[in-house]
């Protein structure tokens, strides 16, 4: 027998990374670091296509054997920020797209109680992969080699991607940006992140992407807009906070300006607030801004085309409307609380049409006031819609808010309160949608 071949580096770790006690795991994760490092830092190094996908199935069963969901976490950010390591753009491109080719592979073969933990490592890698875009200065060129490999690798009708990879991806890709690059982005570099999804959005045939893209990233700007506003104005009170000798009657001349408010409108200026991210609903940090009339346009461009498929442009269509009220200074949510209170009020009606009670005095004007009540209180009127769940009547109002989750029960978004007050600052945008409503002039 002849010598022994030794197996080449990357099989060595693949196999040490797989293995079944965490200690040497732990060390080959490290070693595989070191390893990254120094043979990036060579002129005539880097890696081959075929090398990062055995490194990356290594990598894939490390996650798959950590048990314990601290140690999962504290992994899954260890093998995340493996992006770093590498010394060259075009090797961290090549090991993010390695990545995604792994999960794909993968995917069908995850049983339901390793979900999360591969969920985690994808929320992460797509974090870190932003963060390395963010320390190269959001270079225009280096963003759309990401957003092409990402579609290329998830979204395209060609990639061998699952629909649940497709569909995590879509949930957290706004979220993620909005961690990273809030406080820096522009309307107008916010506008090319998105840019692939309005394409991708009117051409599929998948309606399950369709309806992913269209909730997952158009909706959600529809409904972070009011906290992009707050963002902004409190952005713009900051400094004038600070300024010492100034009177209050001053800083109230100040805060409503028209200027401000359309450039909060348009997203003309980035975030620059820091709020930490906490938990629960008021959880929320910082939000992208965008300019919505360039948003709306752009997507019609892409809806309008002969063809994109009739399904595809009548759900677009629905956004682009909403779009262009926030451009003009309407938030769609604003119509939801009146629409509840006309349903509950003509149910109200109806109900008392069909059940007279003999005793109609007080009830009777108990009725007559709440008919001539302009808006009840909604809490109220939430209890008494599910008192009659059992009855068989009609339900709609408050549940059918855009705001709620469609299509995955599971989703869960972390939402935060616009704080008290902070829609009274934006004061032409509700004069704008109260003229709205009023009949037109007749040109007579």
């Amino acid at each position: 027998m002849g010598p022994r071949v030794p197996l080449p580096p990357e099989i060595q770790l693949a196999q040490r990374l797989a293995g079944n006690e965490q200690v040497t795991r732990d060390r080959a994760v490290k070693r595989l670091r070191k390893y990254i490092v120094a043979r990036t830092q060579r002129a005539a190094g880097g890696f081959t296509h075929d090398e990062l996908l055995k490194v990356w199935k290594g990598l894939f069963y490390c996650m798959w054997m950590q048990d314990k969901a601290l140690l999962q976490e504290e992994l899954g950010r260890t093998i995340s920020q493996l992006i770093h390591a590498f010394q060259t753009t075009e090797a961290q491109h090549l090991f993010l797209q390695t990545f995604w080719q792994t999960m794909n592979r993968e995917w069908t073969g995850i049983d339901r109680l390793r979900l999360d933990k591969f969920y985690m490592l994808m929320r992460m890698v797509l974090n870190e992969s932003l963060k390395a875009l963010k320390m190269q200065g959001w270079e225009e060129r280096q963003a759309e080699r990401l957003l092409e490999l990402l579609t290329t690798e998830i979204l395209h009708p060609d990639s061998q991607a699952p629909s649940g990879v497709k569909s995590h991806f879509l949930e957290i890709f706004l979220e993620e940006l909005s961690k990273v690059g809030a406080t820096e982005l522009t309307a107008d570099q916010n506008l090319k992140f998105i840019e692939p999804f309005c394409t991708i959005a009117a051409q599929t045939k998948d309606s399950l992407v369709l309806h992913n893209i269209t909730r997952g990233v158009f909706e959600t700007i529809v409904e972070q807009a009011p906290f992009a506003i707050e963002d902004l104005m409190n952005e713009l009170e900051a400094p004038e906070e600070e300024e010492e000798g100034t009177s209050e009657d001053e800083r109230e001349e100040d805060v409503p300006s028209k200027e401000p408010r359309r450039g909060s409108l348009h997203g003309a200026a980035p975030d620059t607030s820091e709020e930490p991210a906490g938990d629960g609903e008021d959880g929320m940090g910082p939000v992208l801004q965008f300019d919505y009339e360039a948003v709306a346009s752009r997507l019609f461009a892409a809806a309008s085309q002969q063809d994109t498929p009739s399904q595809n442009r009548k759900r677009l269509y629905k956004v682009i409307r909403k779009l262009q009220d926030l451009a003009e200074g309407l938030f769609p949510e604003d119509d939801v609380p009146e629409k509840a209170c006309r349903n509950l009020q003509e149910d109200r009606r109806e109900r008392k049409t069909k059940k007279r009670l003999p005793t109609s005095g007080s009830q009777n004007k108990a009725g007559k006031g709440g008919e001539e009540d302009s808006c009840p209180d909604l809490s109220s009127g939430a209890e008494r819609m599910a008192r009659r769940q059992g009855s068989g009547a009609e339900r709609t109002g408050p549940q059918e808010q855009p705001g709620g989750p469609a299509g995955r029960g599971a989703r869960k978004r972390r939402r935060r309160r616009p704080r008290a007050g902070a829609r009274a600052k934006v004061t032409d945008c509700q004069n704008l949608r109260m003229r709205r409503r009023q009949p037109p002039p007749s040109g007579k």
